[in-house]
Protein backbone atom coordinates (compact mmCIF):
# COMPACT_ATOMS: atom_id res chain seq x y z
CA UNK A 1 0.00 0.00 0.00
CA UNK A 2 1.27 3.32 -1.11
CA UNK A 3 1.17 5.51 2.25
CA UNK A 4 3.01 8.87 0.51
CA UNK A 5 1.91 9.69 -3.46
CA UNK A 6 2.72 12.65 -5.23
CA UNK A 7 1.02 13.56 -8.54
CA UNK A 8 2.90 15.83 -10.73
CA UNK A 9 4.07 18.10 -7.22
CA UNK A 10 5.43 21.31 -8.50
CA UNK A 11 6.12 24.27 -5.98
CA UNK A 12 7.27 27.70 -7.49
CA UNK A 13 8.82 30.70 -5.36
CA UNK A 14 7.33 33.45 -7.62
CA UNK A 15 9.62 32.61 -11.01
CA UNK A 16 12.25 30.54 -9.27
CA UNK A 17 11.61 26.92 -9.49
CA UNK A 18 11.65 24.42 -6.42
CA UNK A 19 10.35 21.55 -7.58
CA UNK A 20 8.95 20.53 -10.40
CA UNK A 21 6.11 18.17 -11.08
CA UNK A 22 7.18 15.48 -9.04
CA UNK A 23 5.54 12.16 -8.94
CA UNK A 24 6.37 8.85 -6.72
CA UNK A 25 4.78 6.84 -4.33
CA UNK A 26 6.42 5.49 -0.94
CA UNK A 27 5.16 2.12 0.42
CA UNK A 28 4.03 0.93 3.47
CA UNK A 29 6.93 -0.54 5.61
CA UNK A 30 9.69 0.88 3.66
CA UNK A 31 12.80 2.73 4.25
CA UNK A 32 12.74 5.49 1.24
CA UNK A 33 16.00 7.84 0.33
CA UNK A 34 14.81 11.18 -1.53
CA UNK A 35 18.73 11.60 -2.32
CA UNK A 36 20.18 15.18 -3.61
CA UNK A 37 22.49 17.88 -3.25
CA UNK A 38 21.38 20.99 -0.91
CA UNK A 39 19.08 23.80 -3.07
CA UNK A 40 18.22 20.21 -5.30
CA UNK A 41 14.27 20.67 -4.25
CA UNK A 42 14.55 17.89 -1.01
CA UNK A 43 13.35 20.46 1.83
CA UNK A 44 10.93 22.25 -0.87
CA UNK A 45 9.33 18.90 -1.16
CA UNK A 46 9.26 17.95 2.45
CA UNK A 47 7.90 20.87 3.28
CA UNK A 48 5.03 21.31 1.16
CA UNK A 49 4.32 17.38 1.86
CA UNK A 50 4.15 18.89 5.61
CA UNK A 51 1.59 21.65 4.80
CA UNK A 52 3.99 24.69 5.88
CA UNK A 53 4.09 25.73 1.75
CA UNK A 54 1.46 25.40 -0.75
CA UNK A 55 2.10 23.37 -3.58
CA UNK A 56 1.51 25.82 -6.86
CA UNK A 57 0.18 22.85 -8.53
CA UNK A 58 -0.19 19.27 -8.62
CA UNK A 59 -1.25 16.97 -5.52
CA UNK A 60 0.37 15.13 -2.42
CA UNK A 61 -1.25 12.23 -0.31
CA UNK A 62 -0.41 10.81 2.94
CA UNK A 63 -2.78 7.82 3.94
CA UNK A 64 -4.88 8.29 0.81
CA UNK A 65 -5.90 11.70 1.82
CA UNK A 66 -5.22 14.93 0.03
CA UNK A 67 -2.69 17.34 2.01
CA UNK A 68 -4.37 20.51 0.97
CA UNK A 69 -7.33 19.03 2.96
CA UNK A 70 -6.67 17.06 5.42
CA UNK A 71 -3.09 18.19 6.53
CA UNK A 72 -4.10 18.52 10.78
CA UNK A 73 -5.34 14.89 10.67
CA UNK A 74 -2.36 13.48 8.60
CA UNK A 75 -0.06 15.29 10.95
CA UNK A 76 -1.12 12.91 13.87
CA UNK A 77 0.53 9.85 12.35
CA UNK A 78 3.60 11.82 10.91
CA UNK A 79 6.91 12.51 12.86
CA UNK A 80 8.67 14.96 11.36
CA UNK A 81 12.83 15.76 11.80
CA UNK A 82 13.35 19.27 9.81
CA UNK A 83 17.24 19.89 8.42
CA UNK A 84 17.08 22.55 10.54
CA UNK A 85 16.38 22.13 14.61
CA UNK A 86 15.11 25.37 16.15
CA UNK A 87 15.32 24.29 19.62
CA UNK A 88 13.74 26.54 23.01
CA UNK A 89 17.06 26.79 24.62
CA UNK A 90 15.57 27.97 27.79
CA UNK A 91 13.93 24.66 28.43
CA UNK A 92 15.69 21.37 29.65
CA UNK A 93 15.59 18.57 27.34
CA UNK A 94 12.51 17.11 29.90
CA UNK A 95 10.82 19.99 29.25
CA UNK A 96 11.04 20.08 25.77
CA UNK A 97 10.06 16.39 25.07
CA UNK A 98 6.68 17.08 27.97
CA UNK A 99 5.12 19.76 26.11
CA UNK A 100 5.85 18.41 22.62
CA UNK A 101 3.83 15.30 24.28
CA UNK A 102 1.31 17.53 25.53
CA UNK A 103 1.11 18.75 22.13
CA UNK A 104 0.26 15.00 20.53
CA UNK A 105 -2.51 14.19 23.12
CA UNK A 106 -0.88 10.23 22.69
CA UNK A 107 1.04 8.15 24.62
CA UNK A 108 4.53 8.19 24.00
CA UNK A 109 5.49 4.51 23.34
CA UNK A 110 8.78 3.96 22.64
CA UNK A 111 10.39 7.05 25.05
CA UNK A 112 12.35 5.06 27.15
CA UNK A 113 13.75 2.83 24.06
CA UNK A 114 14.79 6.10 22.56
CA UNK A 115 16.61 7.10 25.56
CA UNK A 116 18.46 4.10 26.11
CA UNK A 117 19.70 4.83 23.02
CA UNK A 118 20.20 8.47 22.55
CA UNK A 119 21.78 9.00 26.33
CA UNK A 120 20.69 12.52 26.62
CA UNK A 121 21.74 14.95 29.97
CA UNK A 122 17.75 15.81 30.33
CA UNK A 123 17.70 17.68 33.25
CA UNK A 124 20.44 20.29 31.84
CA UNK A 125 18.99 23.16 29.71
CA UNK A 126 19.20 22.98 26.10
CA UNK A 127 20.80 25.98 25.41
CA UNK A 128 23.97 23.59 26.69
CA UNK A 129 23.43 21.21 24.54
CA UNK A 130 26.27 20.21 21.66
CA UNK A 131 24.82 20.13 18.13
CA UNK A 132 24.45 16.07 18.23
CA UNK A 133 22.73 16.23 21.43
CA UNK A 134 20.27 18.95 19.78
CA UNK A 135 20.08 16.53 16.65
CA UNK A 136 19.14 13.47 19.14
CA UNK A 137 16.67 15.30 20.82
CA UNK A 138 14.72 15.99 17.33
CA UNK A 139 15.05 12.45 16.60
CA UNK A 140 13.09 11.19 19.84
CA UNK A 141 10.15 14.17 19.51
CA UNK A 142 9.84 12.65 16.41
CA UNK A 143 9.52 9.22 17.54
CA UNK A 144 8.64 8.96 20.98
CA UNK A 145 4.50 8.24 20.60
CA UNK A 146 5.24 5.59 17.70
CA UNK A 147 3.86 7.13 14.31
CA UNK A 148 3.23 5.64 11.31
CA UNK A 149 5.42 7.56 8.94
CA UNK A 150 8.55 9.77 9.84
CA UNK A 151 9.97 12.47 7.58
CA UNK A 152 13.34 13.03 7.86
CA UNK A 153 15.54 15.71 6.51
CA UNK A 154 19.20 14.96 7.07
CA UNK A 155 17.88 13.22 10.06
CA UNK A 156 21.94 12.49 11.14
CA UNK A 157 23.80 15.87 10.78
CA UNK A 158 25.60 16.14 14.09
CA UNK A 159 25.46 12.37 15.26
CA UNK A 160 29.12 11.04 15.21
CA UNK A 161 29.56 7.55 13.93
CA UNK A 162 28.66 4.77 16.60
CA UNK A 163 25.53 7.50 17.22
CA UNK A 164 24.77 6.69 13.48
CA UNK A 165 24.78 3.38 13.61
CA UNK A 166 22.40 2.74 16.53
CA UNK A 167 20.07 5.08 14.79
CA UNK A 168 20.41 2.90 11.67
CA UNK A 169 19.64 -0.18 13.38
CA UNK A 170 16.89 1.49 15.75
CA UNK A 171 15.29 2.30 11.62
CA UNK A 172 15.67 -1.30 10.97
CA UNK A 173 13.79 -2.09 13.89
CA UNK A 174 10.55 0.18 13.11
CA UNK A 175 10.69 -1.09 9.84
CA UNK A 176 10.33 -4.42 10.90
CA UNK A 177 7.14 -3.11 12.62
CA UNK A 178 5.89 -1.91 9.74
CA UNK A 179 6.61 1.85 10.26
CA UNK A 180 7.57 4.30 6.90
CA UNK A 181 10.50 6.36 6.75
CA UNK A 182 11.05 9.28 4.06
CA UNK A 183 14.80 10.02 4.48
CA UNK A 184 16.07 12.73 2.76
CA UNK A 185 19.71 13.00 2.83
CA UNK A 186 22.60 13.80 0.59
CA UNK A 187 25.14 11.15 2.14
CA UNK A 188 25.03 8.61 -0.41
CA UNK A 189 26.62 5.94 2.02
CA UNK A 190 23.89 5.83 4.64
CA UNK A 191 21.23 5.97 1.82
CA UNK A 192 23.34 2.88 -0.25
CA UNK A 193 23.21 0.95 3.47
CA UNK A 194 19.96 1.34 4.85
CA UNK A 195 17.35 2.56 2.15
CA UNK A 196 14.69 0.37 0.03
CA UNK A 197 14.69 2.57 -2.98
CA UNK A 198 15.84 5.86 -3.56
CA UNK A 199 14.74 8.98 -6.00
CA UNK A 200 17.36 11.43 -6.98
CA UNK A 201 16.21 14.29 -7.28
CA UNK A 202 18.21 17.49 -9.48
CA UNK A 203 17.45 20.56 -9.98
CA UNK A 204 13.80 20.33 -8.86
CA UNK A 205 13.35 17.25 -11.12
CA UNK A 206 13.23 13.50 -10.22
CA UNK A 207 16.08 12.53 -12.37
CA UNK A 208 15.73 8.45 -10.84
CA UNK A 209 13.06 6.70 -9.05
CA UNK A 210 14.40 2.82 -7.89
CA UNK A 211 15.00 -0.40 -5.81
CA UNK A 212 18.69 0.84 -4.50
CA UNK A 213 20.15 -2.72 -5.81
CA UNK A 214 18.60 -2.65 -9.14
CA UNK A 215 19.77 1.13 -9.97
CA UNK A 216 23.00 0.14 -9.08
CA UNK A 217 23.02 -3.14 -11.11
CA UNK A 218 21.28 -1.41 -14.31
CA UNK A 219 23.98 1.12 -14.36
CA UNK A 220 26.50 -1.31 -15.59
CA UNK A 221 30.27 -1.17 -14.40
CA UNK A 222 32.32 1.62 -14.05
CA UNK A 223 35.93 1.17 -15.60
CA UNK A 224 39.58 3.00 -14.82
CA UNK A 225 42.32 2.35 -17.24
CA UNK A 226 45.50 3.48 -17.85
CA UNK A 227 47.69 2.56 -21.05
CA UNK A 228 51.53 3.42 -21.70
CA UNK A 229 50.37 4.88 -24.81
CA UNK A 230 48.70 7.88 -24.85
CA UNK A 231 45.25 8.09 -23.75
CA UNK A 232 43.48 9.59 -26.76
CA UNK A 233 44.48 7.04 -28.60
CA UNK A 234 42.06 4.50 -26.95
CA UNK A 235 38.78 4.53 -28.57
CA UNK A 236 36.29 3.80 -25.97
CA UNK A 237 32.47 5.13 -25.69
CA UNK A 238 31.79 8.53 -26.30
CA UNK A 239 31.27 9.39 -22.72
CA UNK A 240 34.95 8.64 -21.99
CA UNK A 241 36.91 10.82 -19.69
CA UNK A 242 40.73 11.58 -19.29
CA UNK A 243 41.66 12.03 -15.39
CA UNK A 244 45.15 12.32 -14.92
CA UNK A 245 45.75 10.26 -17.33
CA UNK A 246 43.32 8.06 -16.38
CA UNK A 247 40.51 6.80 -19.06
CA UNK A 248 37.20 6.56 -17.27
CA UNK A 249 33.79 5.31 -18.55
CA UNK A 250 30.47 3.29 -17.88
CA UNK A 251 29.77 0.41 -19.94
CA UNK A 252 26.36 -2.01 -19.71
CA UNK A 253 28.12 -3.87 -22.32
CA UNK A 254 29.93 -7.24 -21.49
CA UNK A 255 33.23 -7.18 -20.32
CA UNK A 256 34.78 -9.59 -22.62
CA UNK A 257 34.27 -7.07 -25.32
CA UNK A 258 36.35 -4.52 -23.50
CA UNK A 259 39.00 -6.54 -22.27
CA UNK A 260 39.49 -7.85 -25.81
CA UNK A 261 40.00 -4.07 -26.80
CA UNK A 262 42.33 -3.44 -23.63
CA UNK A 263 44.29 -6.02 -25.24
CA UNK A 264 45.42 -3.79 -28.29
CA UNK A 265 47.14 -1.32 -25.98
CA UNK A 266 49.99 -1.95 -23.26
CA UNK A 267 47.86 -1.65 -20.29
CA UNK A 268 49.95 -0.38 -17.08
CA UNK A 269 46.33 -0.39 -14.48
CA UNK A 270 42.91 -1.49 -14.77
CA UNK A 271 40.23 -0.94 -12.46
CA UNK A 272 36.78 -2.44 -12.94
CA UNK A 273 33.87 -2.03 -10.10
CA UNK A 274 30.49 -1.72 -10.02
CA UNK A 275 28.59 1.38 -10.04
CA UNK A 276 28.31 2.05 -6.10
CA UNK A 277 25.24 4.86 -5.27
CA UNK A 278 28.26 7.50 -5.01
CA UNK A 279 28.58 7.04 -8.47
CA UNK A 280 25.23 7.11 -9.58
CA UNK A 281 24.54 9.98 -8.12
CA UNK A 282 27.67 11.41 -9.76
CA UNK A 283 26.73 10.27 -12.79
CA UNK A 284 23.60 11.89 -13.00
CA UNK A 285 24.48 15.35 -11.29
CA UNK A 286 27.56 15.28 -14.18
CA UNK A 287 24.92 15.42 -16.70
CA UNK A 288 25.61 12.00 -18.52
CA UNK A 289 22.20 10.43 -18.85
Amino acid sequence: MDVIETKNLTKYYGKIKGVDNLTFSVKKGEIFGFLGPNGAGKTTTIRTLLGYLNPTSGEAYIFGKNIEENIVEIKREVGYIPGELNIYGHLTGRQFLDYFSSLRHREMTILDELLEIFDLPLERKIKGYSRGMKQMLGIIQAFMDDPEIVIMDEPTAGLDPLLQQKFYEFLNNQKKKGKTMFFSSHILSEVDKICDRVAIIKEGNLVALENVDTLKSKSGKIIRLKIKEKPEKFKGPKDMKIRNGWIEFVTTDNIDYWIKEFSKYTVVDLDINDFSLEDIFIHYYEGDT
